[in-house]
């Protein structure tokens, strides 16, 4: 097994594993190394599969982020997950370091956000600008761990740079997160979780809840 592959959960269907950070989950040049190329290897060593391994990328998470990421291990997995993901019918809870105490200490946010192209990151938009995508997240404050606030989020939507912009845009910035306007480093990557999945099992039809170990470095609850 590759040395920083965390298998949180496999079956013939699926595998989902515990992302590092600073690893790409996909979509980068041949001589780099991204999950889901560790993730094939680790089948095809396992399983002494010849020839090429088939692996679907159902979620992925930011090159900076950590926690549960999800491929599924045949086309029809894949169709199915890909489906309920479009559809926002899983449940998605990440964890979050930020640099100041959310004020009030839960809520909702809804926003739009747009591409910037030029500085590869998102904006929040007013809704009638061309392009724009609503964003919608729910949070709640968990507890003060040192100087930094331990907040939990729950998607209802699923956008690129979602969390990261919306705390932001409030003064909630996640820790090493520089370019949402963090001051705070943090040892590796962003201290931003992907803590909890809940999926309907591909083909058993029954609710799968996937929760992925905190990073060592993290500080200790």
């Amino acid at each position: 097994m590759p040395e920083d592959l965390q298998i949180l959960y496999e079956d013939n269907h699926l595998l989902v594993v515990n992302k590092p950070a600073d690893l790409a989950t996909m979509g980068v040049s041949d001589n780099e190394p991204s999950l889901w190329r560790r993730a094939c290897a680790y089948l095809k060593a396992k399983y002494a599969k010849p020839g090429n391994v088939y692996l679907g990328v159902v979620s992925r998470v930011d090159a900076t982020v950590t926690g549960a990421v999800v491929f599924a291990r045949t086309s029809k997995a894949a169709a199915r997950l890909s489906e309920q993901f479009r559809e926002a019918a899983v449940g998605k809870i990440y964890w979050a370091l930020v640099e100041r105490p959310p004020d009030p200490p839960r809520g909702a946010c809804t926003d739009w956000l747009l591409k910037d192209e030029p500085r590869r990151r998102m904006m929040l938009v007013a809704p009638t600008v061309p392009g724009a995508q609503e964003a919608r997240l729910t949070y709640r404050t968990l507890e003060q761990l040192g100087t930094a606030t331990l907040v939990e989020v729950r998607l209802e939507t699923g956008r690129k740079h979602q969390i990261r912009v919306q705390l932001a845009a409030r003064g909630w910035h996640v820790l090493g997160d520089e370019k949402y306007g963090a001051r705070t480093r943090f040892p590796r990557g962003i201290a931003l979780h992907a803590r909890r999945l809940v999926i309907d099992h591909p083909v058993r039809h029954e609710p799968l809840e996937i929760v992925a170990p905190l990073p060592a470095y993290w500080p200790q609850r």
